[in-house]
């Protein structure tokens, strides 16, 4: 078996661009994966090209091998964008291996732990009281771990403004009336976003008292590990903390310093299964649990399902497709991703079924996402009231 050609599908699916990648044989058996790098999708296509050129002809059930050439073969090793294209290679090349055997792909990685996956919902809301209510909601349908997002205290003047500091006193008032009203059994966390400084997540932190928070997700940028062993000093809230990783190196300190305590591992950004499994063991040897990074297509999805079936290790998988929020759903009011993956997973009381079919379980209609369009998306630009640069 070879490796025949590599084809993208960059498609508008929702309110996103999806980067879908097929791997074809020339024994007809073909492999899907998904880019994870949102926002920079002619990038990655870009270097999906470069691999292309010496990948066609390899076999593809090497998988360990090609992903070491792929990321040694050049001298400037790694980056986001190389590691983006690589996810997806690598995904698709074990959904080939998986549809070669007949097996689930979780087969491949060891067999699996668990036959259902236990996922996190966000509750959203642009004030506190529509915060609560998506809370409120969630709740009612059955979701006891629950993500929160920032709020500001009134309408921004402009869409583009954010002031950590007018936040965080708000959004924690909020998230203690949140802990109020559904108790102890609510997990709760909260996903800054990387929108704070060391001092302004400390601040934040202590607004809250002890147990509001079961998690607070990327509260100051990832760049420096000595940011977070100082921000660890200053609060207990457990770090969760690893979605703009792109490979094992990066989680180098964030695990041998225990810096997080929830790895927020993103498979189609880190280096695809090969990639992240190894990350999984290392983690499990510090005794920190995986929380996977999932908001992008049912092929994130569907890899991240046979990922967590596969590891012991495991807390929660992310879906942003709940009574909160639907990613999938366009202007025209359709679910994009039901038309262009008329099998894909599906959330069952709250949980994933862990699927018995061979390779990813996804099935991809090739013809439609060719009349899909990519549109030009850029990731808001923010800025502070005295006009410098924030983070989004």
């Amino acid at each position: 078996m070879q490796i025949s050609d590599i084809k993208s599908y960059p498609m508008w699916v929702g309110n996103r661009n999806q980067l879908v990648v097929k791997v074809e044989t020339d024994e007809g058996v073909y492999g899907l994966g998904e880019s994870g790098l949102s926002g920079r999708e002619l990038a990655v296509m870009g270097a999906l090209k470069h691999f292309r050129e010496f990948l066609i002809g390899k076999d593809p059930r090497q998988r360990g091998r090609i992903w070491q050439e792929l990321y040694r073969s050049q001298y400037f090793e790694g980056g986001r964008v190389l590691l983006a294209a690589q996810s997806a290679i690598d995904i698709a090349l074990h959904d080939i291996v998986g549809k070669t055997l007949g097996v689930p792909v979780y087969q491949l990685l060891g067999g699996k732990h668990r036959d259902t996956i236990p996922c996190f919902a966000t509750a959203g809301g642009s004030t506190g009281e529509h915060l609560l209510e998506s809370v409120q909601l969630l709740w009612s349908h059955g979701w006891r771990v629950i993500r929160a997002m920032p709020l500001s205290p009134a309408p921004l003047d402009t869409p583009d403004i954010w002031e950590p500091r007018e936040s965080i006193g708000y959004t924690a008032k909020w998230l203690v009336k949140v802990r109020e009203a559904l108790g102890g059994e609510l997990t709760l966390g909260i996903d800054y976003h990387h929108r704070l400084s060391i001092a302004e997540t400390a601040s934040f932190c202590q607004r809250l008292p002890t147990g509001t928070l079961d998690f607070l997700e990327e509260p100051i940028r990832d760049e420096t590990p000595e940011a977070y062993a100082a921000l660890r000093r200053l609060t207990q809230v457990p770090f969760a903390v690893g979605e703009e990783f792109c490979s094992k190196w990066q989680f180098l300190p964030y695990i041998e310093r225990h810096l997080t305590d929830f790895a927020r591992l993103d498979i189609c950004n880190v280096g695809g299964f090969t990639e992240a499994m190894k990350v999984a063991g290392w983690a499990e040897a510090h005794y920190i649990d995986l929380m996977p990074h999932n908001p992008l297509g049912p092929i994130c999805t569907a890899a991240t399902i046979q990922f967590a079936a596969a590891v012991p290790n495991f807390a929660w998988q992310e879906v942003r497709v709940t009574q909160s929020e639907n990613l999938y759903y366009g202007q025209s009011g359709l679910n994009d991703a039901d038309l262009l993956f008329p099998v894909q997973p599906r959330l069952l009381n709250n949980v994933f079924v862990v699927p018995d079919t061979p390779g990813l379980g996804v099935e991809f209609d090739e013809q439609l996402a060719q009349s899909h369009t990519w549109q030009f998306w850029e990731a808001p630009h923010w800025r502070r009231r005295d006009g410098s640069v924030t983070n989004w």
